[in-house]
């Protein structure tokens, strides 16, 4: 094999007595996707960021091109042609396609910038993809998978010799997903060495060429061969074997609690949607991209408005206006966006769980003592790893999602609605949560879980209402319902 591209010696990182990498020796050669794996937390993004200057190493060693390699700022790793892609893309949707591609680096002619040779550049770079766009167009509007595409773009216009892709398939559906594979495969023929970041295995196994897993910041594993068993990769992963992913699901009651009957969006997203959950049921809502499923649970949540149906709780008629109708109804949401929609980042967890309970804790004045209780309790019952007292900027996405859950299911709620709830979340993780999904059924509560993880769906659920293009394709109990049979109806 050739030499490689870049090299890693004894990498390690610490912030005063927490050491988050321990002793990590990495190789990628040109031409090659290596899978980075292991569980939130395992210190996967502080490596991403050592090797893409954003980040500086407590101890070792980098080579880059045979040449020594310590990047102080993520322009110095640019210029080097390492480029990382974020999970949360950072593109200025009020620009066009080329002035995102060359922000920063504009092409330069007589002291102005040359938007002519701009935008043949950024054409050309389009072309490499097989994108067919215009790269005057604004990025506003594009979707998920073009966006993907276009911070792709983006990385070859600064010759990326190499690429680290963090979660890069965590929005997208099956067809734009395969559409990203295949660009993958020209840029690994073109010589592009690549790090793939993702906790889909299915992914894994289908677009890289050697594995490296991570646990608790140390490297424990290679794998040689992406065709090792799922299995042997996820056990190797948490450091324990895996008995089963998804908990035993509780028989539901009788009793209906959230009713839903012909609703109907205003910008018809979704039409004529027709169902009920009862107590201790878990009903999942499958369908492709773009099928309404996001927009029918933010109808149901208070979070957008309907143009005609009715929803029930409990028996009683809702006129709900803004979300926190619903949450003082008793319904609450946990959205597909944590970072966005579910937290304050920048405050800490406790911050976090207390400003979703204020009215429960007494309103505007309350002892330090009162919060610290509420929210250290929260943080033990959902097994938050994580202080109270710690920023959730810095906790990984499995944890952050516990708080989203946690700070919800404090105040007792009636129904709860999870969206895409284990999106970009590792094995580990998603079955603390899906044991926290099954509890609240337990406990009667009625759930509603929307996810584009088709195996997800099947675990968790005990009936499945199948979107597709907006429309109600039928609704499956648990016996009936597999991945064909999901499938069938979603495509209708």
């Amino acid at each position: 094999m050739t030499e490689p591209v870049l090299s890693l010696r004894g990498i390690s990182k610490r912030y005063g007595a927490l050491q988050v990498l321990k002793n990590v020796d990495l190789d990628v050669y040109p031409g090659e996707v290596v899978a980075l794996l292991g569980e939130n937390g395992a210190g996967k993004s502080t490596l991403s960021g050592i090797i893409a200057g954003s980040r500086t190493p407590s101890e070792g060693t980098m080579t880059w091109l045979g040449q020594p390699y310590a990047p102080a700022a993520p322009r110095e790793a640019i210029d080097k042609g390492v480029v990382l892609i974020h999970q949360e893309l950072q593109l200025l949707p009020h620009l066009s396609i080329a002035e995102n591609v060359f922000i920063g680096r504009w092409p330069m002619k007589n002291g102005v910038v040359d938007r002519t040779q701009m935008v043949r550049r950024a054409q050309e770079q389009l072309a490499r993809l097989n994108l067919h766009i215009s790269a005057t167009r604004r990025v506003a509007g594009l979707s998920t998978a073009n966006q993907q595409l276009i911070e792709i773009a983006k990385a070859l216009a600064h010759n990326a010799k190499l690429l680290i892709l963090d979660e890069p398939t965590a929005a997208l559906g099956g067809a734009e997903t395969e559409a990203l594979f295949e660009q993958i495969r020209k840029l690994r023929a073109e010589g592009v060495g690549i790090i793939y970041i993702s906790h889909r295995m299915e992914e894994i196994k289908q677009i890289t060429d050697r594995i490296v897993v991570l646990r608790d910041g140390e490297r424990v594993h290679e794998f040689a061969d992406s065709s090792t068993p799922v299995r042997t990769i996820v056990e190797s992963m948490v450091g324990r074997s895996l008995d089963r992913m998804f908990p035993t699901l509780p028989e539901p009651t009788s009793r209906p609690v959230l009713e839903v009957s012909g609703v109907t969006s205003p910008d018809d997203s979704f039409r004529d949607v027709s169902f009920d959950v009862h107590a201790g049921e878990i009903l999942g809502i499958a369908g492709l991209v773009g099928a309404g499923r996001t927009e029918l649970v933010r109808a149901i949540s208070g979070a957008d408005p309907i143009s005609a149906g009715s929803i029930r709780l409990e028996g009683q008629a809702l006129k709900l206006r803004s979300p926190a109708d619903a949450i003082a109804k008793g319904i609450v949401m946990v959205p597909e966006d944590r970072k966005d929609q579910g937290l304050v980042v920048a405050h800490k967890i406790s911050e976090n769980i207390i400003y979703a309970n204020l009215d429960k804790l007494g309103g505007r004045w309350l002892t330090s003592g009162v919060k610290r209780v509420f929210a250290e309790k929260a943080v033990t019952k959902f097994g938050v790893k994580g202080r109270a007292e710690q920023f959730a900027c810095d906790l990984s996405g499995g944890n952050q999602q516990k708080v989203v859950i946690a700070k919800w299911l404090m105040r007792d709620p009636k129904v709860v609605v999870l969206d895409e709830p284990t999106r970009g979340i590792d094995v580990g993780a998603r079955a603390g949560i899906y044991d926290i999904i099954v509890n609240l059924a337990k406990q009667g509560v009625a759930v509603i879980v929307v996810s584009s993880d088709l195996e997800e769906v099947l675990g968790v659920s005990n009936r499945i209402l199948v979107l597709a293009q907006g429309k109600q394709a039928g609704i499956l109990k648990r016996d009936e319902a597999n991945d064909v049979s999901v499938m069938e109806l979603a495509t209708i």
